[in-house]
């Protein structure tokens, strides 16, 4: 049905005529609230209140059916309980309505009985070319025309201001607590959608939809689940490229999917942190509270975002000022020093002021306000900061001293274009009005304030990155054709093929073959069992390392053998594998897991036996470039090790970021046919000589 898409979203979140089934004359109840919404918000579109019981409802003409209307309407809100919507939606489809809202409660959340009949509602509606949002939804809304498509208690005491934030949810109860706090901060709300049981719209969908919204800086958006992942990436590439920053907070924890038997990277791959990585890769801020959400939200929808991370803070508490340095460092914010020739210029002014930044302008300050214009102003001016904070306390809250203080703020000036102006206060909310209407954002916390600061600077940064021109990612490379288990040789043939590189290797059947191949790779080699039924070779005594001539290889052949066979008689041996010891470099490890809602995800760590223990690790989605491999491994504690440290040589980053892009790529092009891959250890090597991966494990979906 998302092909039959646009158009009908439009009728959906913003629809020219509205007919609601099972209108009532009782204001109160669910069929009540949406045409006492719709007639008192200043709605211009055409209602029709459809009751087959009433000639009038609420004071306006009732129509028996959706077929007797005069015209066809853009959307049906059907108010119905859950036995009556398949008739309903029957009958919105044989009149051609595009879009229906299913309010009722009672399908696919109470069981198998309601799951099949959502089946069915969804069968006629699909049949019909009618978008469904629903059931058991609260519905949606567009202030801007006064739409509200809803029977939310939360409009009781008022209608939502038209501005530059959308909330999507997957819950109506979260979505209407969302908005009310919103509104309670002063925020204007356009969109709210709520999507319920997501019958046919989906989050994803509906977060496409309002992000191509004129108008939109933000969007709040609520999820338990995903479930159109290519929909949802497309959703959140298009956001960061229009600049609209979306603020999602991800509640629940899934099972991830294909738990390959013996992969690491399944066993690493915790639903949750892939879900943290991809918001990280699509520039999305994953809010863990609402006060958080709800407070990024209001920086940027009053401030929009900074030119950069620089923060200036201005106190007259040296304590306060230490406090909120400390908070805007772990923010990731820059609390730069000002420059030495605005320090003495500051110091000019108030000999016992401290002016590096923080800058501590002492109670002094207080006492004379032209002064402390004077002194914010050389801040401003010369510091060439991209966000400023004054630390006021509870001082805005006396009555005589307020609208002064305010004042004296503002003679300041606004700085350079971008600048955020923020201040930290307790106050009653009529004064933290005045100041938000000065261009101050207001908070009581300043964690909370320089929490919702660096998320809104990242915001900047990650735009900026998306603005950049990028070349086109490669082609993909040819679907796998090879069918059930790969042993280490077939698995490293599918990956050399997709682009990674590995050492020169060689399968022999016997202990003679492995003795002529070790003298063709040179010594010293290492020989390994290669079987597809062997995954951990070391298990089963299956790997001999550092055989320096060719009598050594022989035994270690042998023994190899006998091992395997011993541990694993039925196992399919396909000989041993001879390859050269590879000494130095830095132990990584890449892989492709399975996310259960986010599909196929590529892994990278820190290598070695210790991977599953150390737990360094962090994920992507596919595919990706090499740039975004860089800001991969830049996110672990293995980038870090990759730089030198203790006098060791830069690793090649650059070929790392290489073959991750390539696994991208392969994982890409067999979405559905891999169960997981791992290349453990990968061996980074000083910078110019590349990768080389040691080991490889691809597993198949059956």
């Amino acid at each position: 049905m998302a092909d039959a898409a646009s158009g009908n979203l439009d009728a959906l979140f913003a629809p020219r005529s509205i007919a609601l089934v099972g209108a009532s004359d009782d204001a109160a109840r669910i069929g009540g609230r949406p045409l006492r919404y719709l007639r008192a918000s200043g709605y211009q579109g055409r209602v029709y209140p459809v009751n087959p019981k009433r000639e009038t409802v609420q004071g306006q003409r009732a129509w028996p059916s959706i077929g007797a209307l005069p015209e066809v309407p853009d959307l049906a809100l059907l108010a119905v309980p859950a036995a009556a919507t398949r008739a309903a939606v029957e009958d919105c489809v044989a009149k051609g309505v595009k879009a229906a809202i299913i309010f009722a409660a009672g399908f696919a959340e109470m069981g198998e009985e309601g799951r099949d009949e959502q089946a069915r509602i969804v069968a006629v509606a699909r049949a019909g070319g009618l978008r469904l949002l629903g059931p058991n939804c609260l519905g949606a809304a567009d202030s801007s025309i006064g739409y509200y498509g809803t029977f939310s208690v939360m409009l009781d005491d008022g209608f939502l201001e038209p501005g530059p934030v959308a909330i999507v949810s997957q819950s109506g109860a979260y979505g209407s607590h969302i908005a009310q706090l919103a509104r309670n901060r002063g925020l204007g709300i356009r969109h709210w959608i709520t999507t319920g049981n997501e019958c046919d719209v989906d989050m994803a969908e509906a977060l496409r939809w309002v992000i191509d919204r004129e108008g939109v800086k933000v969007v709040m958006a609520y999820a338990e689940g995903v479930r159109n992942r290519a929909l949802f990436f497309e959703a959140l590439d298009l956001a960061r490229r229009r600049g609209i920053a979306v603020v999602l907070l991800k509640v629940g924890r899934s099972e991830v999917g294909a738990h390959a038997v013996g992969s690491h990277t399944a066993a690493l791959a915790g639903a949750d942190n892939v879900f943290d990585a991809i918001c990280r890769q699509y520039g999305v801020h994953r809010a863990r509270s609402t006060a958080e959400q709800l407070d990024i939200a209001y920086a940027i929808a009053r401030a929009g975002l900074p030119r950069g991370n620089r923060l200036g803070i201005f106190s007259m508490s040296g304590g306060l000022g230490i406090q909120m340095a400390d908070d805007g460092d772990e923010a990731g914010l820059a609390v730069t020093p000002m420059p030495d020739d605005a320090q003495a210029e500051l110091k000019a002014l108030l000999p016992y002021a401290s002016p590096a930044n923080p800058i501590d302008a002492t109670a002094q300050a207080m006492t004379d306000l032209p002064l402390m214009t004077r002194y914010i102003q050389v801040v401003l001016e010369q510091g060439d900061y991209d966000i400023f904070v004054a630390i006021l306390g509870t001082t805005p809250a006396l009555p005589s001293y307020s609208a002064r203080l305010a004042e004296a703020l503002d003679a300041a000036g606004p700085g350079g274009e971008g600048l955020i102006r923020a201040v930290t206060m307790s106050a009653p909310p009529e004064v933290v009005r005045a100041y938000e209407a000065r261009g101050f954002l207001v908070f009581e916390d300043s964690v909370a304030l320089t929490r919702a600061l660096g998320a809104v600077a990242r915001f900047a940064e990650s735009f900026a990155a998306a603005r950049a021109e990028r070349p086109p990612l490669p082609a993909l490379p040819v679907p796998l054709a090879a069918t059930g288990t790969l042993s280490e040789r077939a698995a490293k043939q599918v990956l050399a093929e997709a682009g990674m590189s590995f050492p020169d290797e060689r399968l022999a059947a016997t202990p003679e073959d492995a003795a002529a191949a070790a003298d063709a790779i040179g010594y010293p080699v290492v020989v390994k069992i290669c079987s597809p039924d062997i995954a951990h070779k070391t298990e089963v005594g299956g790997v001999v390392v550092n055989l320096g001539d060719a009598a050594a290889v022989r035994d270690a052949s042998g023994l190899v053998l006998d091992r395997a066979r011993a541990a694993m008689p039925d196992a399919v041996i396909e000989g041993v594998l001879v390859a050269p010891m590879i000494a130095g470099g830095v132990e990584v490890i890449a892989g492709v897991s399975i996310d259960a809602t986010l599909g196929p995800v590529v892994m990278f760590g820190l290598g070695g036996v210790l991977v599953e223990v150390l737990r360094d690790v962090t994920f992507r989605a596919v595919p990706f470039d090499a740039d975004e491999a860089r800001r991969m491994i830049a996110e672990t504690t293995a980038g870090k090790v990759l730089q030198g440290v203790r006098g060791a040589a830069p690793a090649d980053v650059d070929a790392l970021a290489e073959s991750l892009a390539a696994l991208s790529r392969f994982a890409a092009a067999n979405d559905g046919r891999l169960a997981g891959v791992d290349i453990n250890p990968l061996k980074v090597m000083p910078a110019g000589e590349g990768v080389v991966p040691l080991d490889a494990l691809v597993l198949l979906q059956a």
